[in-house]
């Protein structure tokens, strides 16, 4: 019986020594972190009387603390455009979602102490200030941060839903978007978990001034309220997940940091306003793949380039 007992209460002990480890390895695997890396990039804006966008960051937050190694910065957002980025600085982070990041940005002066610190640069030379309502964006969109040696976050800048027109002031004058819109327009993304999509376009007998193709998650697209504009700032194709300039000598096209899933093409044709400069929508154009993929389903996976050359055969 002594025995019994005994072998009874070596077993007990064992079973709580064992739980006590799992405990504690539980732990010691929740507060492990990786080095993670922020760094901005943009989509393109659609205004031809633009020559450049510049933001002035003065901190960049995730829960409250502040990016290490980052120092106030004025960025040409602009330029950041086919997969261009600019690191802004890191955190040592353990592996969940996150969504709480936010820009803090000096609407007075840029880096070098001159004013004013956000605007457009136009064409002509003339300086557009930029300011919103609230000191600060912050991000409305969630990235994961995975148990891996390095994590690197892609902050996405759309200016074409950032920087709009003004309805409160002169004709051609532009200003940022809403707060709650700016923070909807910017989206934040784990490189490891996109891929792009990029191409060319034979634009055959199109004869629009430029072309815009915008990538949309599979059957979202409603070309009635997209080309209409929504939200306060009249934001048009405000619901797609990137866009990108067809461009160059061989009209190419390429759509960054994507997030794998599925997705559907829409290719836009705009034509120039001789009388103010402005870019106008022209049409929505037909596109085929020189390859026969489904524009309307292209199944992107991390870390793939899927090459989509298309052809434009008329517009709808």
């Amino acid at each position: 019986m002594k025995n019994v007992l005994k072998l009874t209460g070596m077993m007990v002990l064992s079973l709580v020594f064992a739980i006590s480890c799992s405990e504690d390895d539980g732990e010691n695997s929740n507060s492990e972190t990786y080095n993670t890396t922020f760094k901005i990039t943009d989509a393109p804006i659609d205004n031809a009387n633009v020559s450049a966008v510049f933001v002035t960051v003065t901190d960049v937050k995730l829960d409250g603390k502040s990016l290490e190694g980052f120092t106030t910065t004025t960025i040409e957002l602009s330029a950041l455009v086919n997969g261009k980025t600019q690191t802004l600085g890191n955190l040592d982070l353990t592996s969940k979602t996150y969504s709480s990041l936010e820009l803090v940005l000096d609407y007075e002066k840029d880096v070098q102490g001159n004013s004013p610190g956000c605007y457009v640069e136009m064409a002509n030379g003339e300086k557009q200030k930029l300011e919103s309502s609230a000191n600060s964006i912050k991000i409305n969109d969630s990235f994961e941060v995975v148990a891996a040696t390095a994590n690197t976050i892609i902050i996405d800048f759309d200016l074409r839903k950032s920087v709009v027109e003004s309805e409160a002031s002169t004709a051609g004058q532009l200003t940022f978007a809403t707060a709650a819109e700016l923070g909807n327009a910017i989206r934040t993304v784990n490189e490891e978990a996109t891929g792009t999509i990029k191409g060319s376009v034979d634009k055959g007998q199109d004869n629009s001034d430029k072309i815009i193709v915008y990538a949309y998650k599979k059957g979202t697209f409603n070309a009635e309220t997209e080309t209409q504009g929504s939200g306060t700032s009249n934001v048009t194709f405000a619901n797609a997940v990137t866009s990108a300039e067809v461009s160059g000598l061989t009209n190419a096209y390429s759509l960054n940091f994507v997030e794998e899933g599925e997705y559907e093409l829409v290719f836009v044709g705009y034509n120039e306003n001789q009388n103010n400069g402005n870019v106008e929508l022209a049409a929505i154009l037909e596109a085929e793949s020189s390859t026969g993929l489904n524009l309307g389903a292209l199944s992107l996976t991390s870390a793939l380039q899927l090459n989509v050359n298309v052809t434009i055969t008329g517009s709808k």
